[in-house]
């Protein structure tokens, strides 16, 4: 089973301009991402995949890997969903562009879950510590079966409560692995009035009633959104010397 690893990197973010060549140490972003997603074992290579030509120049600057891709796209999956057009693999992982502190355990597990059930995809999820991160919209909430598959998703806090309060609330963490006919499915699909309405694209494969297992994780990564972000991450790799 191969998997090639995915990293989305779109220059033109709303939120922070040219983030993947903003400079960490030294670097920009996409190389300490892809750094530290090379150091991943279960995974048979990495590539990025970008809009942009400084992007790709930079890439090549750096002797990583890049495949060009269409600036339509609005979502990484779409993203990703062209990769697959592209370069043959059973599996592909989403691997976010903005996380240069992406702990490479964290993809292998993932990845050894893949090998194991042959899901349709394969997604991180990670304990709620706080009950305001359970009510923050931004953090995606999930309830799997007993048996660890996805049942639903929403960026409200579910389950509802009712007849216990100590329920753990569970939240999605971007990384996931999804199969090259999923991918296919995903993009061959319109979004539905629930995809539209909880904004999650991870609904369009509940909507085809794909097989999604979610793998608990117990630690996340950090999304640069901000340049407050930026200079957490900067302070951070300068303490753990990368």
């Amino acid at each position: 089973m191969k998997i090639l690893g995915v990293i989305p990197a779109r220059y033109g973010s709303t939120r922070l301009q040219g983030k993947p060549l903003q400079d960490i140490c030294g670097k920009p972003m996409i190389w300490w991402v892809y750094k530290r997603a090379k150091e991943a074992k279960d995974i048979d290579d990495i590539i990025v995949a970008t809009e942009s030509e400084l992007v790709k120049q930079i890439c090549e600057k750096y002797g990583m890997q890049c495949i060009m891709t269409s600036s339509e796209h609005t979502t990484p999956t779409s993203r990703i969903y062209e990769v697959s057009t592209k370069k043959e693999y059973e599996y592909y992982a989403f691997i976010s562009g903005d996380e240069p502190l992406i702990d490479p355990a964290l993809i292998d597990k993932i990845a050894i879950e893949v090998k194991k059930s042959k899901a349709d995809a394969v997604n991180a999820m990670k304990k709620i510590d706080n009950i305001a991160e359970a009510i923050d919209p931004t953090n995606i909430k999930v309830v799997t079966d007993t048996d660890g598959y996805l049942m639903y998703v929403s960026r409200y806090p579910i389950p509802f409560p009712k007849g216990r309060l100590d329920t753990d609330y569970m939240k999605f963490v971007g990384i996931g692995i999804f199969s090259k006919n999923a991918l296919k499915i995903f993009n061959d699909t319109e979004r539905s009035q629930l995809e539209q309405t909880e904004e999650c694209d991870l609904l369009r494969f509940l909507d085809r009633r794909l097989k999604v297992k979610m793998v608990k994780v117990n630690s996340e990564s950090l999304s640069v959104d901000t340049a407050k972000d930026l200079e957490f991450v900067k302070h951070k790799i300068k303490e753990l010397s990368f």
